[in-house]
């Protein structure tokens, strides 16, 4: 279906400097330290639809080493990219390969001058391009396991979950050496969690993370003390593997809710994943946000962002949204997952959800191309549904503008407290 894009929309929405919700990216220092050629642009997202399409592990292993000339590994991966150079994941390279490279597609002709040009942009600088000059990305949020990050580009997201699933002795004794502490209670576990969080927030914290859907489903029940103290002293007293992760739900569901409990105290968003799972195989029923529902209840005063528009699950997430204040929707992700998908997911949230609840574009990439032909996209979602909305007369031109704004930016600015909680550098003003 042709779409008419609104000239005064899409101008408005092209210049914003806009807020990413959502990131792995690699430093730019650890990306001048690879090789890197066109199979760089495969660590992820599009390599799983390669595993879908057919693919063998062995293969996908190969194309990446780039030991092997690079004709050699384009013969292997030419008769499975037929097959998903038409996925988003595939169509988002495509993206990268002709804003950034100059190349039109990623195919026969092309391809050994596209992985030239990915090898020159090896040079310091390559992020401050990407992401600021081409992609007027204010701030990406960098989801790891500290806040060591360059603020010049990102502000810290942690996740926590090596304190959320201690399963065995040794788990309890890596936890006690990152922290400097001794654990020999369920007490002194909390401490140290404590201790690791307070630090997170002197090193500039703007979340934390909750990624356990991959392993679990998201239901995490209101567990007392005392059988969490009875865990933990299950884990303590082993001398073997530890606990299945089924035994040892009940301690990490306890541990969940301590976590909400000391984001809701430093007033910090907890950002957590349902929906799609990356990779290839898992179960999909794990990361059904309505699990979460339990928590919602109870903790209201908490601040939910919850991830990837919770595709396949997307309005039972504008529901959550619409029926809970402390539920947030973002569509980190979704984007590249299928651009249909989040357009059709936009209106429905414009029409369903508060508006200052919508987080309209995080990256989710490990490679800085991936993020920024990721943020094309999303702006050309939203410009494509705003200008829908003006064009149907559901909104004026003046809501649909403010709108733009606040999708791509404003609200995830205020959500993550940005102003006072990202101490960028002074020379770094959009």
């Amino acid at each position: 279906m042709l779409v008419l894009i609104d000239e005064r929309i899409a101008e408005v929405v092209d210049d914003l400097w806009i807020v990413d919700t959502h990131e792995h990216l690699m430093a730019e220092q650890e990306r001048l330290k690879k090789k890197i050629d066109l199979f760089y642009l495969f660590p992820h997202y599009a390599s799983s639809d390669l595993v879908s399409s057919g693919m063998p592990q062995h293969v996908l292993d190969s194309i990446r080493n780039t030991a092997i000339p690079l004709r050699d590994r384009w013969q292997m991966f030419e008769p499975f990219w037929r097959y998903v150079r038409t996925t988003a994941y595939g169509r988002t390279l495509i993206e990268a390969a002709r804003r950034l490279f100059g190349i039109h597609d990623i195919n026969e002709e092309t391809y050994e001058e596209l992985s030239e040009k990915i090898a020159q942009s090896n040079r310091p600088g390559w992020y401050n391009y990407v992401l600021k000059e081409e992609g007027r990305i204010e701030v990406s949020l960098e989801c790891g396991s500290s806040t060591d990050v360059d603020k010049s580009f990102f502000a810290p997201v942690v996740n926590f979950e090596e304190f959320l699933v201690p399963r065995s002795k040794p788990d309890l004794e890596l936890l006690a050496q990152k922290t400097d502490s001794t654990i020999h209670s369920l007490e002194d576990l909390e401490s140290s969690f404590e201790w690791a969080f307070e630090r997170a927030i002197e090193g500039g914290m703007v979340a934390a993370k909750i990624g356990l859907a991959y392993s679990r489903p998201l239901r995490f029940e209101k567990v007392s003390r005392r059988m969490a103290e009875d865990l933990f002293s299950r884990i303590y007293r082993d001398l073997g593997h530890g606990l299945s992760w089924q035994e040892a739900r009940p301690l990490q569901d306890y541990l969940v809710h301590r976590l909400v409990q000391m984001c809701i105290k430093h007033d910090l968003p907890i950002q957590i994943h349902t929906g799609i799972q990356e990779g290839n195989g898992n179960i999909i029923s794990n990361s059904d946000p309505t699990l979460l529902t339990n928590l919602f209840l109870e903790y209201r005063e908490a601040k939910f962002d919850i991830f990837h528009g919770a595709y396949p699950y997307c309005s039972q997430l504008a529901v959550l949204a619409k029926n809970f204040p402390c539920v947030y929707v973002d569509l980190c992700w979704l984007h590249v997952i299928s651009p249909s998908v989040s357009k059709r997911m936009l209106h429905e949230l414009i029409e369903t959800v508060p508006s200052n609840k919508i987080l309209a574009f995080g990256g989710d990439y490990v490679i800085v191309e991936g993020a920024y032909a990721h943020s094309r996209i999303a702006r050309r979602v939203v410009a494509e549904v705003l200008s829908e909305k003006v064009s149907s007369g559901y909104v004026s031109r003046e809501d649909a503008l403010q709108l733009a704004g606040d999708l791509l930016r404003n609200n995830a600015w205020n959500l993550f407290g940005l102003e006072e909680r990202w101490k960028r550098p002074t020379d770094n003003q959009p």
